[in-house]
């Protein structure tokens, strides 16, 4: 429930500039003219027959742009605001006509259309001497001064505090200026009314001073012609008026400008349904040419209070947070037509909303109740009721391997205590900067992924990093880091691993040389971050750096260790490499032995068949001489194939008789024909040929 004081200080804040509204429309003779925006007629060209003459374009003149612009301003008043947001139309010609009141049932589009209708257009043979925009300007600052209902009733409700209740007010004003001396003149004309109606004001019960008057001149004139006003930002004038002047070609152009105006003036926003499925409209011959189930994607944009984005962004209740009245900006367009006609049957539409991260959220829902549609806020944030969120979901995306252990324990040690009293250190520092201090050391340096770090995923380097943080380091802390760094050159001599992150790298990742490096530099860069807090800081940083830098024999230890392993690498390449060109070789080998056992055996089949051919004899194939040599034992590796080769080419060895002249050969050289020699007593020498 709300409070007496808070009501009254409700009703006080809701007479804002934006209560009161009044158009002065200039009805003068020269608003008769063309605005030069040429509209087509002739919609019909393709079924046009044979013969017929096209319509000709027409074009609007001021007037009708002026009229059509503000009744476009005041159906987005009406449609958001139907009640405490007022509007009093005034047309000026050489008097000035008042075209409704500010009583609440004066106020829909339909009775100011009605009594537009009654006024007519300007009359072009209407003497321009005795026409001015003057006498509106007069009647709408006597019209600011006149109570509203809703002014009369809290007047009436804070009888103590009548004098509080504000009389602000807008005026708008629809012309078309000679210069910008003209514009100064219209200024210091409704400065002077303003003045005048006051003092009348403060003598009158019926009547309210004007505390605050926003004066708007939109001088309109035709396309293709200079302007001879100057825009200008709203200045202040006096204590009690502002002006600002905008110079808008008529047309389309002057409709964007006053769409611009009423979401400035009530705070509105606007949102814009994209993608919306719906049939096209076509003329009859399309409609042949096409066929009649094909639709198209549409956009609709609906105006709502600002409120609606901002209570999306600070959202923290579940379900529906809000709900705001909407007006379309094309009324008469198709899809706004559609759109509105299916919410105003009962059904809903949910809008989505893209996210950085690339999916989207539900956001907001559209749903009409008693005849008005709404934009509904709906909450996008994650309920208090659900389980909390996977560390998958957050800003890093699929980033998984965080440090979350160690960042728990980085809270705790970091957690903030209240204190009795505000004493302060020898540095004359309270608590709360103390407490800053120690933030900002214990954060120089903290990687947040465990990928990303070697020193804080080794237990051996827990005592050094908890200590190197401290603001002030003992001679016992000295030692004790001291004592972390020789514990790590004793795992580099034993060449201990490391625990290394591999991702996102292929093979077996750094040597273990390469591993230590990344480790000291690490453990250096750490260190650094913190040599300038005091002198021990820096003899631990002295000692990692002479134990970095390794004595001779140290440095030629590590080098042959490093040939010892690239030799081992090339030794394991060079023997994959000969083991693959050796199964080559005895393929090839044992391919020819195959074929020539086959045309030997084919051979025998032959002289076999003949009827006056000897019987052959029982003989097997041999292979080369060589190759009943033992083998000599391989230096590298054998392949099986090769070991089965060999097997096979002994076993068949064994299996024949060996012959008669290879026996008796001197170095596997026999003499022929020997029986020659016994018979004849010839010398017979190698190449056949007989001696005496």
């Amino acid at each position: 429930m709300l409070t007496h004081y808070q009501q009254v200080i409700s009703k006080m804040r809701m007479f804002s500039v934006s209560h009161k509204t009044v158009f002065v429309v200039d009805h003068c003779p020269y608003m008769t003219e063309s605005s030069r925006q040429q509209i087509e007629c002739d919609m019909l060209t393709k079924s046009r027959a044979q013969g017929v003459i096209p319509l000709a374009p027409v074009s609007k003149s001021l007037w009708t742009c002026a009229v059509e612009c503000s009744m476009e301003y005041c159906r987005i008043l009406y449609d958001i605001y139907p009640t405490r947001k007022l509007v009093n139309y005034i047309v000026s010609d050489s008097e000035f006509h008042i075209l409704n009141s500010w009583r609440q049932e004066d106020q829909s589009v339909q009775e100011l259309m009605t009594a537009l209708a009654a006024v007519g257009p300007p009359n072009p043979r209407e003497d321009p001497e005795c026409c001015s925009i003057l006498h509106g300007l007069v009647a709408a600052v006597e019209s600011l001064c006149k109570i509203t209902e809703y002014q009369h009733e809290a007047r009436t409700a804070l009888v103590d505090l009548a004098d509080r209740v504000a009389n602000r007010g807008r005026i708008i004003c629809l012309t078309n200026a000679k210069s910008d001396t003209h514009v100064r003149m219209l200024e210091d004309c409704v400065l002077e009314t303003i003045q005048e109606q006051n003092k009348l004001a403060a003598g009158s019960d019926r009547l309210m001073p004007i505390q605050q008057c926003e004066l708007v001149l939109v001088h309109i004139y035709p396309q293709g012609d200079d302007t001879l006003v100057s825009d200008r930002p709203k200045k202040e004038i006096s204590s009690v008026l502002s002006s600002e002047v905008h110079s808008v070609r008529a047309g389309r152009h002057l409709a964007s400008k006053l769409n611009v105006l009423v979401q400035q003036h009530f705070d509105l926003a606007s949102t814009t349904i994209t993608n919306i499925p719906m049939k096209p409209t076509l003329s009859v011959c399309e409609q042949e040419e096409q066929h009649a189930n094909t639709s198209a994607n549409y956009d609709v944009e609906l105006l709502h209070h600002r409120d609606a984005h901002m209570e999306f962004i600070k959202s923290e209740l579940h379900y529906c947070t809000g709900a705001y009245r909407i007006s379309p900006v094309e009324v008469n367009s198709r899809p706004s037509s559609c759109l509105t006609n299916f919410l105003l049957n009962g059904r809903s539409v949910l809008l989505e909303q893209p996210r950085k991260s690339g999916s989207k959220v539900i956001s907001h829902m559209l749903s009409c109740h008693g005849g008005e549609i709404f934009l509904h806020m709906l909450n996008s944030t994650r309920s208090t009721l659900e389980d909390p969120p996977s560390i998958s979901e957050g800003c890093g995306g699929r980033v998984t391997d965080y440090r979350i252990t160690d960042f728990g324990e980085f809270m705790r040690e970091n957690r903030l205590t209240p204190f009795a009293d505000m004493s302060v250190d020898a540095a004359g520092r309270p608590p709360i900067e103390r407490a800053k201090a120690q933030l900002e050391r214990h954060t120089r340096y903290w990687p947040m992924i465990i990928s990303q770090t070697t020193i804080f995923n080794m237990q051996a380097v827990v005592p050094l990093a908890n200590l190197i943080v401290k603001d002030t380091m003992t001679e016992d802390d000295v030692l004790t880091c001291q004592k972390t760094v020789y514990n790590l050159v004793d795992m580099e001599r034993k060449n201990d691993p490391l625990p290394i992150s591999t991702v996102g790298s292929r093979g077996k990742g750094p040597k273990r040389d390469e591993q230590y490096r990344i480790m000291w530099n690490e453990l250096e860069t750490l260190v650094k971050t913190h040599v300038g807090t005091s002198e021990r800081h820096q003899q631990v940083l002295e000692c990692i750096i002479a134990c970095r830098s390794k004595p001779p024999e140290e440095e030629e230890r590590k080098k042959r260790g490093r040939k010892r392993e690239d030799k081992e690498d090339k030794t394991e390449k060079n023997g994959k490499e000969l083991e693959e060109k050796m199964w080559t070789q005895d393929s090839d080998r044992l391919k020819g032995a195959m074929e020539r056992e086959k045309e030997d055996q084919s051979e025998s089949e032959v002289i076999k068949d003949s009827p006056d051919s000897p019987e052959p004899f029982n003989k097997k194939p041999r292979l080369a001489t060589e190759e009943i040599q033992p083998l000599e034992k391989s230096k590298g590796p054998v392949s099986l194939f090769s070991l089965w080769t060999n097997r096979i080419t002994q076993a068949n060895s064994r299996k024949h008789q060996e012959f008669a002249g290879r026996i008796n050969s001197v170095n596997n050289k026999a003499e022929l024909y020997q029986h020659l020699k016994d018979e004849n007593g010839l010398d017979v020498h190698e190449n056949g040929k007989a001696t005496r």
